[in-house]
């Protein structure tokens, strides 16, 4: 499903990734590579199957790991209340 980041939240991609600021409490996140790229995709519509696509065509994992990854991302992401879906 497509994500959006919650509105309190400001994002600065960096030479490592990409920081994530939420407003409401101060406290900063850092995405690395990987995760800046699932991120990017399901920003733009792409569902998580798609992210895991992209992330076994871009590096070197198994797809049952990248799997595995995006959906821990995205968890991580809900629970934080960073995105919305």
């Amino acid at each position: 499903m497509p994500l959006h980041f919650a509105t309190d939240v400001s994002t600065a991609e960096t030479d490592y990734g990409t920081v994530l600021l939420d407003q409401r409490s101060g406290r900063y996140w850092e995405l690395n590579p990987t995760g800046t790229l699932v991120v990017r995709a399901l920003l733009h519509g792409a569902e998580e199957a798609d992210a895991v696509d992209a992330v076994v065509a871009e590096f070197d994992i198994d797809r049952a790991q990248a799997a595995r990854d995006v959906a821990t991302l995205v968890e991580n992401l809900r629970t934080s209340g960073l995105v919305t879906a």
